[in-house]
């Protein structure tokens, strides 16, 4: 059985889409959240679901080896960044070498990098009048929305959505999609 690990700094949906989707699974099943907010949606989700959850802060995260220790501890086949928002250390990435994937909601390269996350993306392709945009799901790196692609999926933009419209668009791609490919991922290794 492989073991997933999910880091997520907000309300926690796609930690928790995977969560019940492995929840039955003979491939894998998440065994812990890790989540540099006190204050994230997220914690609540795992309680409700009884799934391991700790918050941790920016110095154990990437001054010390405190969080690196929890991933080791844990085993994971798979760490998945879920709206997780800081940057992942490179001394982490070394050590899960290829384990580490990430979500995005846009068709990398396009609106990838920092400060690019959530409605600032979707804002962005409406303001550009995008005729369609997607998600990327991507192994991580040590730059932000730069790892070799996984897998993309998209959705037209008509002239007439908001960046709300477009985020819901979004919403359903990853809750369909994400589980899948990440399964399939496991699968393949």
């Amino acid at each position: 059985m492989k073991r997933i690990v999910i880091f997520a700094s907000g309300s926690g949906s796609n930690a928790e889409n995977l969560i019940s989707f492995f929840h039955n699974s003979d491939t894998a099943s998440v065994t812990q959240v890790l989540t540099n907010n006190p204050h994230a949606k997220v914690l609540d989700r795992c309680k409700r679901l009884k799934i391991s959850a700790l918050s941790f802060n920016r110095n154990a995260f990437t001054k010390s080896n405190d969080v690196l220790n929890i991933l080791k501890a844990s085993e994971p086949d798979l760490i998945i960044l879920a709206g997780f928002l800081w940057k992942f250390p490179e001394f982490i990435l070394n050590e899960f070498n290829n384990k580490v994937i990430n979500i995005h909601p846009a068709l990398l390269p396009k609106y990838g990098g920092k400060g690019m996350y959530g409605m600032h993306v979707h804002e962005a392709v409406v303001a550009n009048k995008e005729s369609e945009t997607g998600i990327t799901i991507h192994y991580v790196n040590e730059n932000y929305d730069e790892g070799a692609i996984i897998f993309q999926t998209k959705c037209k933009v008509l002239p007439t959505d908001s960046a709300k419209n477009v985020a819901h668009k979004i919403h359903k791609l990853e809750m369909e999609h994400f589980p899948k490919v990440v399964e399939k991922l496991l699968k393949d290794h």
